[in-house]
């Protein structure tokens, strides 16, 4: 098609032809500034929550919706980055989350090896502790372990339980077991907008005993968003960070199609939600994900699907704009 005006609009039609993550050419990792990748696994959070699986699906169903200009960073990342859709993570032993674990890690280390910063979508979020793996300490993070960005309304730093449901590297182990791995720093770490009522009184004590910055849905409430993404800023400072995006840190009225749904405490809505991701605006993002889409839940309109492209949309962004200045003489 020769006409760029029609052909822009052909690509932001998210029901014909191929559905690659944002309509971005399926290749591989080696060249690219960013690698796109699906990660279809849901053995780390136990048999109550597994059609978390079929998220990368989803969101390759209904992205090319998502690719457009990003008005407040007047900033065409799809030009001005080289990013690519990898694929999936392929899993013969689907059912075995250790194996799928090592299975993830190994997929990521090449993409880590080629230089691309990977946004991901899963999958479960014991899939961040696959990736992790691979990228704390390695290629580009420059040798050293990250730093987490990571919304959510757990805090995955389950340790007074050795599983969940028979998976070690559960969904809710990870933010423990990469800190003992030494490939997270968790001194220089955010987690934000842990909520809902836990099973014991002392559920943030983990977090506190491994030395991660915590703020509560309350405590954000109650200090303002400027508050938070000023400490973010300054806790994260020059660390390679990794952003991890739960998305039932939302409001179930915005993402209905999430696992652990918290509905007894109100959610991020959407702009909170990307004023926080944009406190590693200008940072050495190393990599991020999206996790615990449920498709089989979403709404019939597939919101749930949208919302995670969009907060896709602004880790490829963001990465994309360091790129723009990176390459800048």
């Amino acid at each position: 098609m020769s006409d760029p005006y029609q052909q822009s609009m052909m690509e932001n039609l998210y029901w014909w032809g191929v559905p690659t993550l944002f309509r971005c050419p399926h290749e591989a990792p080696e060249g690219a500034d960013i690698a796109l990748v699906g990660v279809p696994h849901s053995t780390g959070n136990g048999t109550t929550e597994r059609d978390q699986h079929l998220g990368p699906r989803a969101l390759r169903n209904v992205s090319a919706v998502s690719r457009r200009m990003h008005m407040g960073f007047e900033l065409d990342p799809w030009s001005a980055a080289k990013i690519v859709d990898v694929g999936d993570v392929p899993f013969p032993r689907a059912n075995d989350n250790e194996a799928c674990i090592e299975q993830i890690t190994s997929f990521f280390k090449d993409i880590d090896a080629a230089g691309a910063r990977p946004v991901s979508v899963g999958g479960d979020h014991s899939i961040t502790g696959g990736i992790v793996q691979a990228i704390g300490r390695g290629n580009i993070a420059g040798g050293e372990p990250v730093s987490f960005l990571h919304l959510d309304a757990h805090t995955d730093v389950f340790t007074k339980v050795d599983h969940f449901l028979g998976a070690k590297k559960s969904a809710a182990h990870w933010g423990a077991y990469l800190a003992d791995q030494g490939q997270v720093d968790p001194t220089r770490s955010m987690q934000i907008g842990l909520r809902g009522h836990a099973r014991t009184l002392d559920w943030l004590q983990p977090s506190y005993d491994y030395g991660y910055n915590v703020v509560t849905m309350k405590g954000f409430r109650r200090r303002g968003i400027e508050d938070v993404v000023a400490q973010s800023r300054e806790v994260l400072g020059d660390r390679p960070v990794y952003i991890t995006f739960d998305l039932d840190c939302l409001d179930p009225t915005i993402a209905p199609g999430v696992s652990n749904i918290e509905p007894g405490e109100k959610g991020f809505d959407i702009d909170d939600a990307v004023a926080l991701l944009h406190a590693a605006r200008g940072l050495n993002i190393v990599g991020g994900d999206i996790v615990c889409m449920m498709p089989t839940k979403d709404h019939r309109n597939q919101i749930t699907a949208l919302t995670a492209g969009a907060i896709m949309f602004e880790m490829i962004s963001m990465i994309a704009e360091n790129t723009v200045q990176k390459k800048a003489p």
